[in-house]
């Protein structure tokens, strides 16, 4: 059909009645009469009527309308301008391809069809696609000049359409959003310097969070009535729950969080009004509690990592299981990457950095986070560059502020562990993590009463092998969290006893914790973990921390406990332990890659490290007895380990110069050396007093000669 009847039919087809049957069709014909049009008019007229199409606009398909919209005008672009090129190559008497039209030309005059009949949001998508189309993958098709007429186009639409919220509505908010996601990457600095952050800000976050984004977390709720237990769960892949998830993750929005994130990023970074960064700040936070609040609601929550395969079935673990995790961790990096410009404007913007703001912003973004911790906490999806940034420069902030930090423990302290032994849901014990993490970070900003009262009784709860249901029978497999709740009541403990201020409580702490240290090696912690804790521990226990000098006994009691539990006697295993993760041979505090390392071998190591922080008085008695420990390792490999770790503690520099002397002193002249080489100290054998020697034979023959 010739390009002038196409054009009349499609032009009575735009005034039809919407008919999902023949929205295709009309499409399809718009893209073809946009790259066969020679008369630039008609490609004006066909652009005006076609953005104001009955057929079309009556009922959109939400976004993915606006969608193919971009996409037919990208399309076409990249038509006119391949037909461009292949048709400059043309020699004479040969048919050009397409409409003959230059890129320019069709670009202006498809630029005028975006006239007053239509919305200024409807502009941005057309703008967008031809701006896609002629200069997406390097394609370079337009002059500099009109490039950047175009890319003021675009930004000039979107501010007007933003601006306007009445006419925009919900649905031309979202295509300019939309839209910007693919123009962005495209327009020049002075382009984007042009757009309105102000009004952009909103947007974005509403598209992130409303019904063509995340949905306000509305799709976990349904999941529950498609749950059928019975000796497993059963979550059928063609359930509507499962069905809903799909369709949101086809969503264009959703499809396209990255950008989208990225262009909220910039809206935030550039917005001029400090209090809608605020609001926008507190819309996060008002999402992640809802979602918390829903997932903790289902029966899915409930299902530990350590026990999928053995609670659902195997359909589920390979469809929609994994499909609903999935969007849970989309959902984490895109409201993390908006709260990550937020945190860091409260560093260097006046609005949001004062005494007044900046303790408010950093605890609302620790709630965040804490309510997005049953995502951050499966299978390490925290450990990304955006999430830390966030994190620490939150608790940065937040340690200024001993009330803010008081506040925030205390509004999310965790439940106390039942006195029955029973697990806890993943959500619960998520949630206990990152307290247990953030209060780590605090003790030195507390007072000592309430670090006592938010820090240590919960750390201490997590240790005790009578109050903890870490070691309760009910526990078994190990939820996925167990030895990360372990290891952070650790170190919170050691955090707080590691503050001078806090020695009033570490007196009474300090032989409790060890005990714990002690009994809780090597079933629930690393030998590494174990020596860095039982090194902190010596370092408080000696000077100059406060507490050397009101229990001056207590270092060596420590050492005491750990000599005689590495000794014969105490019965610590001769096995060597599984290999831990992460090991480098090239740290010098720990054994040679070659050496297994065995319980006792771990104790002897941990006595050595204690070395460089013991007083000096005390020093050259240690020595020797760390020595003795170290020879009575029987396997000859670990026992050379211990010996290497001793030389290393000796002569790396880890002692200061006065330990440092003693330390040669008692390596030359007072024996150190026969007893790291030989086993034994070398020196005169002991007799009674007026005792005669017991000689050889040949001695007493030659006396009597």
């Amino acid at each position: 059909m010739p390009a002038d009847r196409l054009l009349a039919t499609a032009l009575q087809a735009y005034q039809t009645a919407a008919n999902p049957a023949e929205t295709d069709k009309i499409l399809a014909t718009t893209t073809t009469l946009l790259t066969n049009l020679n008369n630039p008019l008609n490609l004006s007229l066909l652009t005006s009527h076609f953005l104001t199409a009955r057929a079309i606009w009556q009922f959109p398909d939400g976004l993915r309308t606006c969608l193919r919209v971009m996409s037919i005008y990208n399309t076409a672009a990249i038509h006119v301008r391949r037909n461009e090129l292949d048709n400059a190559t043309l020699t004479w008497g040969q048919t050009p391809a397409g409409s003959g039209v230059y890129s320019e030309d069709w670009s202006r005059a498809i630029a005028k069809g975006t006239d007053e009949k239509s919305s200024r949001w409807q502009h941005v998508l057309v703008l967008t696609g031809i701006l896609m189309g002629m200069e997406g993958d390097e394609r370079r098709s337009l002059s500099r000049a009109l490039r950047s007429t175009l890319e003021q186009a675009v930004v000039t639409a979107a501010n007007l359409a933003l601006d306007d919220q009445i006419q925009t509505g919900i649905l031309g908010r979202g295509a300019v959003v939309l839209a910007l996601t693919y123009a962005f990457p495209l327009l020049s600095a002075p382009a984007r310097d042009m757009i309105n952050a102000n009004a952009l800000l909103p947007a974005t976050v509403e598209a992130i969070l409303g019904a063509e984004g995340f949905q306000q977390g509305d799709f976990i709720p349904p999941i529950a009535k498609d749950i059928i237990r019975w000796q497993k769960i059963q979550w059928h892949a063609n359930s509507p729950s499962v069905i809903r998830l799909q369709r949101l993750e086809s969503r264009p929005l959703a499809q396209n969080m990255g950008p989208l994130s990225r262009l909220a990023s910039f809206a935030v970074e550039h917005a001029t009004d400090a209090n809608m960064v605020l609001r926008v700040h507190e819309e996060l936070l008002a999402f992640t509690t809802t979602l918390l609040d829903k997932w903790s609601h289902s029966q899915l929550s409930t299902v530990d990592l350590s026990v999928e395969s053995m609670v659902l079935l195997p359909d589920v673990i390979q469809g929609p299981y994994p499909m609903l995790w999935q969007l849970f961790k989309k959902i984490m990096y895109t409201i993390v990457a908006v709260l990550q410009p937020i945190i860091g404007r409260s560093l260097l913007d006046p609005h949001l950095r004062n005494d007044a703001v900046a303790p408010v912003v950093a605890t609302k973004t620790l709630h965040a986070l804490r309510n997005l911790s049953f995502i951050s906490t499966r299978q390490g999806a925290g450990s990304f560059q955006a999430y830390a940034f966030t994190y620490l420069a939150s608790l940065d902030i937040i340690t200024r502020y001993p009330g803010a930090c008081s506040s925030f423990l205390q509004d999310t302290q965790p439940p106390p562990p039942s006195q029955t032994g029973s697990v806890p849901s993943p959500v619960v014990q998520a949630l206990t993590l990152f307290y247990l993490n953030t209060a780590e970070h605090l003790p030195l900003t507390l007072p000592t009463p309430t670090c006592e009262r938010l820090i240590i009784t919960p750390a201490t709860a997590y240790l005790s092998p009578t109050s903890s249901w870490l070691t309760s029978p009910a526990n078994d497999p190990p939820s996925a969290l167990t030895l990360e709740l372990f290891e952070a009541a650790h170190s919170a403990t050691l955090s707080t006893l590691s503050c001078p201020q806090h020695s009033v409580v570490a007196a009474a702490l300090v032989p409790f914790y060890v005990d714990a240290l002690l009994s809780s090696f090597p079933s629930r912690i690393s030998p590494r973990q174990f020596r860095l804790a039982f090194r902190t521990v010596m370092q408080i226990a000696t000077p100059p921390y406060p507490l050397s000098f009101s229990h001056p006994e207590l270092a060596e009691t420590l050492l005491e406990m750990l000599r005689f539990r590495a000794s014969p006697d105490g019965g610590a295993s001769t096995h060597p332990l599984p290999q831990p993760p992460g090991h480098e041979p090239g740290d010098a505090t720990q054994p040679p890659a070659a050496a297994p390392i065995s319980e006792q071998m771990a104790l002897v190591l941990a006595l050595i490290d204690a070395l460089p922080y013991l007083p000096v008085h005390i020093l050259e008695e240690w020595l020797t007895r760390a020595a003795e420990s170290a020879a009575a390792i029987a396997d000859p490999r670990m026992r050379d380990a211990a010996r290497h770790r001793l030389w290393d503690v000796l002569a790396s520099g880890e002692m200061d110069v006065e330990r440092a002397a003693v330390g040669v002193a008692w390596w030359g002249t007072k024996g150190g050396r026969d007893t790291v080489l030989l086993g034994r100290a070398a020196g005169p054998e002991f007799l009674m007093s007026g005792a005669l020697a017991v000689q050889d034979s040949s001695s007493s023959s030659s006396s009597k000669l």
